[in-house]
């Protein structure tokens, strides 16, 4: 059925979470990201990877299914959503001990040529009401008409403008295992059964189950931050990308590290076929 425009405005549940470092190590620690910053209890004050803040934000999304407008959409619909771009912008690292709570607004909804497109803000807050990061994500739903006009309540952050890209620059090869969408599902404890369970993957028109794009944007963000930022992720304050060919696994994902300027750096992620899983990628960083 039609999805409505009805809900463009409305806004989830708020979501609190206590953040204890043994949620810090383990997302680290799925990625294979050893950087004493997000785990060495004894000698630091574990912080969160840059990337940390989807764990957070999952529930929020997830509920905006709830939002009164929702409910024309069949569950065959539900499984057509496919994240499309990130940009997360991030006003100070996650730590450990921090009390957060998260919420998600639907910003806009348009008609275009697969489905349509919807733009959720996912905002966390610490108790005091600081913002501690802010994300608007893409959602192409296909196959997906709606009903009512075109709806957008903001606009969304201008992206950064990205160099040309003159040559693939800095390659890294990332291996991955059969097991790798289990593991970061686990340690991000984001449950989406097309990561993990192949029989919802197959019936959801996908070949296998498939890597997270969370978790693809997080090794590229990881190599990034150790090749270009000497380990120091409180340093990075927006991440982006779009997200393009799935990531089958097992398999080897290269990260191509374009420009690097004073406040801006570019990838690509490509799958072991040499097809994008991730373009137009960023990191602002200070």
């Amino acid at each position: 059925m039609p999805f409505s425009t009805t809900m463009v405005g409305g806004t989830s549940k708020a979501f609190v979470n206590d953040i204890d470092a043994r949620w810090i190590m383990a997302y680290a620690a799925g990625l294979g990201d050893t950087t004493p910053s997000y785990i060495d209890t004894e000698s630091n004050i574990v912080i969160g990877h840059p990337m940390f803040p989807v764990c957070l934000e999952w529930p929020a999304i997830m509920d905006c299914a709830n939002i009164p407008g929702s409910e024309s959409i069949t569950s065959d619909e539900r499984t057509r959503d496919v994240h499309a771009a990130h940009d997360l912008h991030i006003h100070r690292a996650i730590r450990a001990g921090d009390k957060l709570t998260t919420s998600a607004t639907i910003v806009g909804i348009s008609k275009i040529g697969p489905g349509i497109a919807q733009t959720i803000r996912i905002d966390t807050i610490a108790g005091d009401g600081e913002l501690v990061c802010r994300t608007y994500q893409l959602g192409i739903k296909r196959g997906v008409d709606i009903i009512g006009e075109p709806t957008f309540v903001e606009e969304t952050p201008a992206l950064p403008i990205l160099p040309e890209i003159m040559d693939r620059g800095y390659q890294y090869s990332i291996p991955l295992a059969k097991e790798a969408a289990h593991v970061y599902t686990e340690c991000a404890r984001i449950w989406n059964p097309i990561h993990t369970d192949r029989a919802v993957a197959l019936a959801a028109g996908l070949p296998d189950t498939i890597l997270h794009g969370t978790a693809t944007m997080a090794l590229a963000v990881s190599e990034i931050v150790n090749h270009c930022l000497a380990g120091d992720s409180t340093r990075v304050t927006r991440v982006g990308g779009r997200f393009r060919a799935m990531v089958l696994l097992p398999s080897t994902i290269t990260v191509d590290i374009h420009s690097v300027d004073k406040t801006l750096i570019t990838y690509t992620v490509h799958t072991d076929t040499g097809k994008p899983a991730i373009n137009q990628g960023f990191v602002c960083y200070h």
